[in-house]
Parts: structure tokens; sequence; C-alpha cells
């Protein structure tokens, strides 16, 4: 955060209609602000500070990702802005360190050379990107975060959401992070930790638009054979799904899926449905052939 006056209350006034809006989205009453348009004298500074802290206590960091990704208000200059207030918050909690990493690995989103593919993105082509606002960087990472590198390898060589999630890559990747206690707060670890968030996350993607196509691809299929329904029960549809309301399912999460990636319960859904359809396509060609077989066999005893 800015240390002198002036700057410190134009951080504050961006930040206030960002907050507000937040409030209104989430529907919450918001605290009793002093007014934006208040001079930028100290106490107007240390009551307006005593506002954020009170409505940082209440926005949770899922709240932030779900604004951040979709409201108009947002650009990189606000995720800027939103980073550096919670990175000069005094006393954190385990709600603030996933704000600061989701926002973290936004900000590298927004400013790392688009001519990098996700190999070419080293911890050293990160660090520049980062440094105006984290600062001089550390020397050496803490060595939890040594093995970040071995883990991206594994998420990059990972063919489905299903080998991913079985891998528990996410899960390990957090541990990882969780092990550095306050050293994940030291400027190289956290642009390896935005690092390591962007391209797994570009990964996740990857998989899950993949995992969709290949849906889409087999229900087509089925659609040409003729089949009109499918038994989706262990992916939490019907008996008797239809195949083009699943077509049209697919066709939204398209759009749907933009959250920050995590095993949770729609994709987990999209994993299963996968599983459900592609069983449906060799189910369906071994009944075909059966059938075929059985019609063929009636055809030569009745000859």
């Amino acid at each position: 955060m800015p240390t002198n006056p002036a700057s410190a209350a134009e951080n504050l006034r961006r930040l206030y209609p960002i907050y507000s809006a937040v409030a209104r989205e989430f529907v919450m009453e918001p605290e009793s602000h002093p007014g934006v348009a208040e001079p930028a004298s100290e106490e107007w500074i240390g009551e307006t500070e005593q506002w954020f802290a009170k409505m940082d206590e209440r926005i949770k960091a899922h709240q932030i990702r779900q604004f951040v990704q979709t409201s108009p208000l947002v650009n990189g200059d606000t995720v800027r802005d939103l980073l550096l207030h919670h990175l000069a918050r005094k006393v954190r909690n385990e709600d603030d360190r996933d704000k600061i990493e989701f926002l973290l690995v936004q900000l590298l989103s927004e400013y790392a050379p688009r001519d990098l593919s996700d190999s070419a993105l080293s911890l050293q082509a990160a660090v520049p990107v980062l440094e105006p606002v984290l600062g001089p960087m550390d020397s050496k990472l803490p060595e939890p975060l040594e093995a970040l590198e071995k883990l991206l390898e594994e998420a990059q060589a990972m063919k489905s959401l299903k080998a991913l999630f079985t891998s528990r890559i996410i899960e390990r990747g957090r541990e990882l992070k969780s092990a550095c206690g306050d050293q994940f707060f030291q400027p190289l670890s956290m642009v390896a930790i935005a690092r390591f968030g962007l391209l797994v996350r570009n990964v996740f993607f990857r998989l899950m638009q993949q995992d969709l196509n290949a849906i889409l691809d087999a229900l087509r299929d089925l659609e040409e054979r003729g089949v009109s329904t499918l038994d989706c029960r262990k992916a939490q549809f019907g008996m008797e799904e239809p195949v083009s309301r699943l077509r049209m399912i697919c066709q939204s999460w398209k759009v749907m899926f933009r959250a920050e990636y995590s095993s949770g319960q729609p994709l987990c859904i999209l994993v299963d449905l996968r599983t459900a359809v592609e069983s449906a396509v060799g189910g369906n060609g071994k009944a075909q052939k059966a059938h075929a077989a059985k019609v063929g066999s009636q055809r030569t005893f009745d000859g």
C-alpha cells in the first residue's frame, strides 16, 4: 500500500467502488463508510482503512474469484490494487492467503508476455512481470516450493480431467504451499506460486475443453446410431436422459466453466459424464454387433 497520505487515499478511493460492487453482488449490507468525497485527512484514512478491514473479514476468497473473473469493472489495474491492498494487511488468515494467491495468478495472467508458451514461462520469465508489484526478489526458493516444478511436469503430461483429479496434483500443490508457512509471502515464493497456479490452470482448462469435445463427439456418434436417451445416473442425470439435452448442457458448460480450477462437484459431474457417454458408445457398438450376429444366425437357421 502507498505510504504517504495522498497516495493511500487515492488507492482507497479506487478500491471503494469495487468493494461496494462486491457487496451488492453478494447481497451484503455494507459497513457504514465515512464517505469517499471527504478530504484525505489522517482521520479519514484511518476510518476508511477500518471500513476495508471489516469488509475484508466478510468477503471470502471464492467471492473475490467470482467477481474478478466476471465483473466488467475489473481490469489489470484493479487486480493490482486489490493485490497490494491484501499484501498490506498486517494480520493475514488462510482466506487472505487464498485471495492473494488468486490475485497473483490473475496478475501474472494479465501481464505475462502473450508470445510465451506454457513451457517458455519459466520462473525467470515470470519474475519481471511481478517484480514491480512485489519488489526485489529473494535469491532462493523455500525448499517445499522447489518441488513445484516436478508437479508442473506431471500436470502437463495429463491426458484427461479424470487423470488430473486422480493424481491429486492440485491438492499436492496446496500442501507444498502450506508447508512454506510465512515464507509463502517472500517475493520469489509468490512468483513461483503464481506461475504454478497459472500453468496448472491452463492445463485444467485445456483438459476441460478436451473432455467436453470428447463428450460432444460421442453424443454425435450415438445420435447417428439412432440412440436418443442414455442412462447417466452415475453422472447425476436421469436414467433416460435425452442425448439432445446432454449436448445443450455441454455447450453451456463451455461458457460456464471460467472459475478457478478445482475438483468441485460440477467438474466431477463432467468427468463422470464423459465416462458414461464413452461407455455408452462402446456398449452400443457391442449391442449392434450382437444384434447383427443374432440376425445372421437366425437367417442361417431359417435357410
